[in-house]
């Protein structure tokens, strides 16, 4: 039996009298494609921030690789390598391509430069950048931008760990948010493939409302409402599924328990 990647069990956090996520069990595994959506406010991106290790929980606990994480990365070491990738790309506009691709790794200072620079590049030409390390954010389009985050996202120090010596997931927060169809599609085909071809990580979790975005890159979809999953399964049965709350959001209907 496959064991899962990451798991929550019994989940809660509030923000002031507001709870945000209400005792929330998910398991993530290998080679999962995994969209997390619902309505604004419900909760999506704190799970996010939980699995990657930016907050603590009020109740529950999170488990990596069967470990139970003790509160906050800041605090000690961590099995999981996260990439995050921004809705707003979160590029420095003063370094170039290459030097924001690869800033975690140039800080750490524990690998050459000539190695970073290799492993900048290949992770450029994965996205379908190759040769524009030299330029800067502003020089790009915001497509551009976005499939740089991405490189930036899968590039981390341990480059030669296997998979079974480590774990990466990728963590997406609305990644082809204001873009137009042809980007995102291109950064929804970037998005699969990385799983699914490149292998350059043993699985993801996007938050996304883009109904292209859920279609193209999700195989499994959890639906977060007040706090709690109210569907979790395949994505082709959930846009069969009569279930209200799931015919309201891909409908866009104003009628409905989501109010």
């Amino acid at each position: 039996m496959v064991e899962p990647i990451v798991q929550l069990r019994g989940v809660s956090k509030t923000f002031g009298s507001k709870m945000i996520l209400d005792r929330v069990n998910l398991d993530i595994y290998p080679g999962d494609a995994l969209g997390v959506i619902g309505p604004s406010g419900t909760g999506k991106s704190t799970i996010m921030r939980a699995i990657a290790g930016l907050m603590a929980v009020d109740e529950g606990e999170v488990y990596v690789n069967g470990e139970k994480r003790q509160g906050i990365l800041e605090q000690g070491e961590d099995p999981l390598n996260v990439g995050l990738v921004f809705q707003q790309s979160a590029l420095f506009d003063s370094l170039t391509v290459q030097e924001n691709v690869g800033f975690a790794l140039y800080r750490s200072g524990r690998l050459s430069e000539d190695r970073i620079d290799a492993l900048v590049e290949e992770k450029l030409s994965l996205v379908g950048l190759p040769g524009i390390g030299d330029s800067f954010p502003a020089e790009l389009s915001g497509g551009m931008r976005k499939r740089v985050s991405l490189a930036r996202a899968i590039l981390y120090e341990r480059q030669e760990a296997s998979a079974e010596e480590e774990s990466n997931i990728l963590l997406y927060d609305e990644p082809t948010a204001g873009l137009d169809p042809v980007a995102s599609t291109r950064i929804e085909n970037v998005i699969s493939n990385l799983l699914k071809v490149e292998q350059a990580c043993r699985a993801y979790l996007i938050v996304t409302h883009q109904d292209s975005t859920i279609r193209r890159t999700t195989d499994r979809i959890v639906f977060l409402f007040d706090g709690k999953i109210h569907w979790d399964g395949a994505t082709k049965d959930a846009y069969q599924s009569e279930h209200p709350l799931l015919r309201q959001f891909f409908t866009g209907s104003v009628q409905g328990p989501i109010v």
